[in-house]
């Protein structure tokens, strides 16, 4: 059988778990997490960065620092993971979803100004596949209405907006590093603060509601609660597995896009028929190779691909439901405008299978059972 995903792994992070428990140090904030988010910061000139529990903790700290209220709306695209909604939820936030590009499969940033009303208070990117959001028309708008820009860059590690690095360009930038994003610690993320107005809250919110950061610096006495919080720092042991890979993240990162451009080149012939469509990398973008999708006619043919290729050893696998379209996504938001891409683009989407270091021998087999499948099609 050959996996839809394999959790990265390079081969050290067993000598810097041992190290992390030979340092009697496995919690939070431990020397491999400073490690991790110095990295972070150097590698991508973050202005701050602190790890997480999950890339969730990530959306839902950034969603606190936004000081949302009850009521208060953020504009968000439907197809997405439910993170990236509940995070929002959980603020007091009223979703108001809109359509996306069918290119790239993001938010469609021409219609998100009209979707703004006077409760609207955060827009929310979702960088789909590693491929970045129109940020420069993102930002404009933001800036005209004067709203807050959260960048959801779950998927987005080593990827680029015009050379700068997804989660750098909004207010705050999150990270996922769970098993099946390009770099992992098995649950975790990251949050990056690119206003240093914001430093001091985030450290409070992640610390318990406490000051526990500014004592470790020795800039206060002693620590105290001055605040509301929780617990999202990570354990220093998922953090000594993420600095291994952080080693050689460039390698990683090329692995990844080698694969990607394989399949790539060697499915142009099935777009050139009409069969499928490729995924699209606009020029301005510089992307991570996090997923390679295709696009089918219909949900029935994606439908009848996905079996054809698991009755063939290959496990290949569709994307988001519309969140809109979920009993949550109705509870707890709407949909602005006319849903002319996302049900119809999501019904055709499917997902190969790719990880870091996957096998010749399974990446050749992915493409002629593929081409097999898409031929019986003309």
């Amino acid at each position: 059988m050959i996996n839809f995903n394999v959790p990265p792994y390079v081969g050290t992070e067993l000598n810097f778990i041992s190290e992390a428990i030979e340092n009697h140090k496995i919690c939070g904030d431990g020397i491999f997490t400073k490690k991790c988010n110095e990295w972070l910061e150097k590698k991508f000139d973050g202005q701050k960065v602190l790890l997480t529990t999950s890339g969730t903790t990530a959306l839902e700290m950034a969603a606190l620092l936004c000081q949302l209220h009850r009521g208060d709306e953020v504009i968000l695209p439907s197809y997405t993971f439910s993170s990236t909604a509940t995070a929002f939820v959980l603020a007091g936030a009223k979703l108001v979803f809109v359509d996306i590009r069918p290119d790239t499969m993001n938010i469609d940033e021409c219609k998100i100004e009209e979707a703004i009303t006077e409760k609207t208070k955060v827009i929310c990117a979702v960088h789909y596949a590693g491929v970045s959001c129109d940020m420069d028309r993102i930002m404009e708008i933001a800036r005209r209405h004067n709203l807050m820009v959260v960048e959801d860059a779950a998927q987005g590690v080593m990827s680029t907006y015009k050379g700068k690095a997804l989660g750098t360009i909004g207010d705050f930038g999150c990270y996922s590093f769970h098993e099946t994003k390009n770099y992992s610690m098995g649950e975790g993320g990251a949050i990056v603060i690119n206003n240093p107005i914001y430093n001091e809250r985030a450290e409070v919110l992640r610390e318990k509601g406490t000051n526990r950061a500014q004592f470790f610096r020795g800039q206060v006495a002693k620590y105290n609660w001055v605040d509301y919080g929780s617990s999202y720092l990570p354990s220093d042991l998922n953090a000594a597995y993420l600095w291994a890979q952080l080693q050689v993240a460039d390698e990683i990162n090329e692995n990844r896009l080698a694969i990607w451009n394989t399949y790539y080149e060697a499915f142009l012939p099935l777009q050139d028929k009409g069969i499928v469509e490729l995924p699209k990398i606009p020029e301005e973008c510089k992307h991570n190779a996090h997923m390679f999708y295709l696009k089918f006619k219909n949900l029935e043919v994606r439908t009848e691909y996905i079996n054809y290729m698991k009755e063939n050893g290959i496990s290949c696998a569709f994307h988001y439901v519309p969140l809109h379209s979920a009993p949550a996504g109705i509870k707890f938001g709407q949909f602005y405008g006319e849903d002319i891409y996302t049900t119809r683009e999501s019904n055709r989407l499917v997902r190969l299978p790719m990880y870091y270091k996957m096998k010749k021998d399974d990446i050749l087999s992915v493409i002629d059972f593929t081409n097999k499948f898409g031929n019986k099609l003309v």
